[in-house]
């Protein structure tokens, strides 16, 4: 699916609106595809407020959002062995209230959870404001809603 980065946003939004947790998106493509604006979409969807900056340097982010549910960004770009992962909770991501969002998500290799979406982004080479945008669902994740996306008459940011 081609879109663009509005559509993007309003998507990532409704997937934060809907989230039903435990909730795991990897969310892959090359830097300046658009992983972080969707991240930030899904995190305000959710319910986060406030900022929601890029976790390149601190790795990781942990917000509230609506009750019952904990937004938790993660960028693995800089990790150099999945077992680096282990140092920053790895292990209790996923819980019953998580909404994990997780940039880079080949760094983890095998220790990806079983039951996941992964999400591709790419900007298209004859337009840089439009992204390619690939969804795999892995195991059995909870759904996803997909394309296209309603304007429910909030803003787009």
């Amino acid at each position: 699916m081609i879109v663009t980065e509005a559509e993007l946003v309003r998507w990532g939004r409704s997937i934060g609106q809907s989230a039903r947790p435990p909730l795991f998106l990897g969310l892959a493509g090359p830097l300046g595809a658009g992983k972080s604006v969707l991240a930030r979409a899904v995190a305000s969807g959710a319910g986060v407020t406030g900022a929601v900056p890029s976790p390149t340097f601190n790795l990781l982010f942990r917000y509230e959002g609506r009750p019952g549910i904990q937004v938790v960004h993660l960028d693995l770009y800089r990790l150099t062995t999945p077992e680096e992962l282990w140092e920053l909770g790895w292990e209790e991501l996923g819980a019953e209230n998580d909404v994990v969002l997780v940039e880079w998500p080949a760094q983890a290799g095998d220790l990806l959870p079983d039951d996941r979406w992964e999400i591709r982004l790419f900007p298209e080479p004859d337009d840089p404001m439009l992204r390619r945008v690939e969804v795999e669902r892995v195991g059995l994740p909870h759904p996803l809603p997909g394309f296209p996306v309603e304007v429910t008459g909030e803003p787009v940011q």
